[in-house]
């Protein structure tokens, strides 16, 4: 079969596959991160999302460094008004000030903000 100007993928280059790290800051074990350290509720939940501490231009070093946690639909949504993270900007200081102190314990060797290029810790 003559396979002249058929549109073939380019031979020999391959899709760099990203690697998902696990969680620095929290296991992934059915319960969700901020009813935990808001509620005390240990809760497990059949359906979690991954929240990525740093959102934008930062999220891909969120997933190379670990900076996620996981969230049930009441946080991780809108929906939830006040106490969805998307919807409450102090939840999300408090996170990145986490992740920085996660990052800290786990990379001592790395400096936060060379690699993040901001300091998030509320001291």
């Amino acid at each position: 079969m003559n396979q002249e100007g058929l549109l073939f993928g380019k031979p020999g280059i391959k899709k760099k596959k990203k690697k998902h790290h696990k969680s620095i800051m929290h296991n992934r074990d059915g319960t969700c991160y901020l009813c935990m350290i808001l509620d005390e509720n240990y809760r497990k939940y059949d359906t979690l999302e991954e929240h990525h501490i740093f959102m934008a231009g930062r999220k891909p070093l969120a997933e190379e460094y670990g900076l996620k946690v996981y969230l049930c639909f009441r946080h991780h949504t809108t929906l939830g008004g006040k106490d969805s993270i998307h919807n409450n900007y102090d939840l999300v200081r408090k996170l990145q000030d986490e992740a920085q102190r996660a990052f800290e314990v786990e990379f001592p060797d790395k400096d936060f903000i060379r690699v993040f290029g901001k300091n998030y810790k509320k001291d």
